[in-house]
């Protein structure tokens, strides 16, 4: 399995973010407490484990517990925020994104498979 990062402060952002000018970023931000988040952190596990791509870095914000994180990669990216939402950010851009049911391990293979830096 891919290593994968909490961001838990504006600085771990910042460093994610000017990492994607190098490698693309699979974010994705869960909450703690949705049903909802709880599957979409099931199918993102589950691409982890089966099919995550080595040059790509898997990094995920905790909605609830790192909100001004949450709320800066909204304002950063310019998408709007949603929960459970997965993004793939490429040179500080983001490049797809998902949110709630749509969210599956097939999605993700598929949008990063497709994507020429993925």
């Amino acid at each position: 399995m891919e290593s994968l990062r909490e961001l838990t402060c504006t600085e771990d952002w910042t460093e994610v973010w000017s990492e994607s000018d190098q490698i693309p970023v699979l974010l994705i931000k869960h909450s703690t407490t949705c049903p909802i988040s709880a599957n979409a952190w099931r199918e993102f596990q589950l691409h982890l484990t089966q099919e995550a791509i080595p040059d790509v870095s898997y990094v995920f914000v905790k909605v609830i517990e790192s909100r001004p994180v949450s709320l800066q990669i909204a304002s950063d990216l310019g998408v709007p925020h949603k929960s459970p939402q997965v993004i793939l950010i490429v040179q500080q851009q983001a490049r797809w994104s998902l949110s709630h049911w749509d969210i599956t391990a097939q999605n993700i293979n598929s949008a990063l498979l497709s994507h020429p830096s993925a």
